[in-house]
């Protein structure tokens, strides 16, 4: 279910950046969510500066830098993880962009795990399923 979006001014990012942020997203998420990262999925939105504003100035007017995250989560996880995953993708983008973390803003969605479809099946149900499969599993031994 993890899903992450990033979006930046494309003068910010290089080929080589991207990738690093693509992998290194996709780590965070699995690690920090305890999830496999064949479940991640990661994306990145590059805006030429024509395009974007920051504090009311149109990036290719002025000197301001466009680094935006948003992330999705399904309602349950703790503050504890959302607050890790947050802080892990803005050191990753101060990192790999050589931008300073004032400059970041980011944003997290809560889905409730009815509204999030896994090949077409909410995922309330696919996970009682995998529940249930666990528990069986460990009847068995």
């Amino acid at each position: 279910m993890p899903v992450a979006k990033f979006h930046l001014s494309e003068t910010l990012i290089t080929q080589a950046s991207a990738r690093q942020i693509l992998q290194q997203a996709s780590a965070i998420y699995a690690e920090v969510l305890d999830s496999p990262i064949e479940r991640t999925r990661v994306f990145i939105s590059s805006y030429t500066p024509d395009y974007v504003a920051v504090g009311g100035e149109v990036c290719a007017d002025s000197e301001a830098i466009m680094a935006f995250f948003e992330f999705i989560v399904l309602e349950g996880r703790p503050l504890e993880q959302r607050t890790a995953i947050g802080e892990q993708f803005t050191r990753l983008l101060c990192h790999t962009l050589n931008i300073d973390r004032s400059l970041i803003r980011g944003y997290c969605s809560l889905v409730k795990p009815e509204d999030w479809y896994i090949a077409g099946t909410p995922a309330s149900a696919v996970r009682k399923a995998e529940v249930d499969a666990r528990k069986q599993g460990q009847g068995n031994g």
